[in-house]
């Protein structure tokens, strides 16, 4: 692990983990090749990701990654669902000292709250029930490295304490065990929440956050930027045009007036899917204000709601939980796992990709479980029992 080996398994090998942890280092290894790009001039990278707008709030953002990636300062980037804060994350990494070390990210509010600090400090084994070997955790696999904490809001308050420490002296202790571990690690961390409000609350520590603190960026909402719209636009259609092999050379005014329209309610992400949609949906070369059906788009494609993903997130929580107690029927399990995976299609609407995000999984492992389970996104199945 310390010579960069992204996880290990343990003989006899369980298939389907195997399959997720080749999946998981396959996107972290194109994450690390892939420079995030955040050109001064504005104008959109020739090939890559990057970070698109000319406007001057963006230009500010620019700046600050530039002055901040050279450093090991810690960084605090906040701003609305869709901003593109894991982008600029990856922006000061690919332009830090620590550009080729490892690079981490880890979604908070995705992890059961039970086995997120597993996850960060790794455990011993014996740790707790169904701990059978020893777990390396994230932040020992990222010696060296960076490790990106996007909802850090959504991070348990005990776990917070166990996080603060590990910013005063870069120790911790993996769970169940008492050998103090030494690491080099960066943090850069990132909330969609307003920090004032999450204090406010109760719901996070003030002295952890006095420490994450040190340099903040925050992100403007593509409403307070339109005018970097008709450049996202060009950008996206370029990059779909290469990706899906269609001949989709621009959009029309009238298109494009609806789009600056728009309240952008799920920001430059929203636009990204709204248009990806558009472009393989286009009967010719030129998107129209028919292709975009922005109304459509919203009513079908938008945001599942917010007491929805909690009813999710106890599901998964209540499945760990089960599977951390002894002599738990398997079948139990089968029969829970397929009606989370059932319930999350059918408030998506069988938008596999939303699904997938709501059960913190990926695309391919929730079609590997559909077929196991015999789903395949219908609205009834939910009521179904097990395949």
């Amino acid at each position: 692990m310390k010579f960069g080996a992204f996880d290990y398994i343990l003989k006899p090998f369980d298939i389907p983990k195997l399959k997720e942890m080749i999946e998981g280092a396959l996107v972290l290894s194109r994450a690390m090749r892939q420079v995030v790009h955040f050109p001064l001039t504005g104008q959109p990278p020739d090939s890559g990701e990057g970070i698109v707008g000319r406007s001057e709030p963006m230009q500010e953002v620019y700046k600050q990654i530039g002055q901040v990636a050279p450093s090991d300062v810690t960084v605090l980037i906040t701003g609305e669902r869709g901003t593109g804060k894991e982008l600029v994350a990856r922006a000061i990494y690919h332009h830090s000292k620590r550009a080729g070390k490892a690079y981490l990210p880890v979604n908070c509010a995705a992890i059961p709250m039970e086995l997120l600090e597993s996850e960060l400090f790794g455990h011993e084994r014996g740790a707790f029930t169904g701990a059978f070997h020893r777990k390396i955790g994230k932040l020992e696999q990222c010696h060296e490295g960076t490790l990106f904490l996007d909802e850090i809001g959504d991070m348990p308050f005990a776990t917070q304490a166990k996080l603060l420490r590990v910013l005063q002296d870069q120790t911790f202790e993996r769970l169940g065990g008492a050998e103090r571990i030494r690491v080099d690690v960066r943090l850069i961390v990132a909330t969609n929440r307003d920090p004032g409000e999450l204090l406010a609350e109760g719901r996070f520590r003030p002295d952890l956050y006095d420490r994450l603190n040190v340099v903040h960026i925050q992100l403007p909402p593509l409403r307070e930027r339109r005018e970097d719209i008709p450049l996202l636009a060009d950008y996206f259609l370029q990059r779909f045009r290469e990706e899906m092999g269609r001949n989709v050379q621009g959009i029309s005014r009238e298109a494009l007036e609806q789009l600056m329209a728009h309240s952008w309610q799920g920001n430059v992400r929203e636009l990204e899917n709204l248009l990806k949609r558009a472009v393989v949906l286009a009967k010719a070369d030129t998107l129209t204000a028919q292709d975009i059906l922005l109304e459509h788009f919203e009513s079908s494609e938008h945001h599942v709601a917010e007491d929805t993903e909690e009813k999710l997130k106890g599901h998964i929580q209540a499945i760990f939980r089960l599977m951390r107690q002894t002599q738990v029927d398997r079948n139990l399990l089968r029969t829970l796992e397929r009606q989370l995976i059932s319930e999350a299609l059918r408030e998506t609407s069988g938008n596999q990709s939303r699904a997938a995000r709501l059960l913190g999984i990926n695309r391919n492992t929730l079609r590997n479980k559909m077929i196991n389970y015999g789903l395949t996104g219908r609205r009834d199945e939910s009521e179904q029992g097990p395949a």
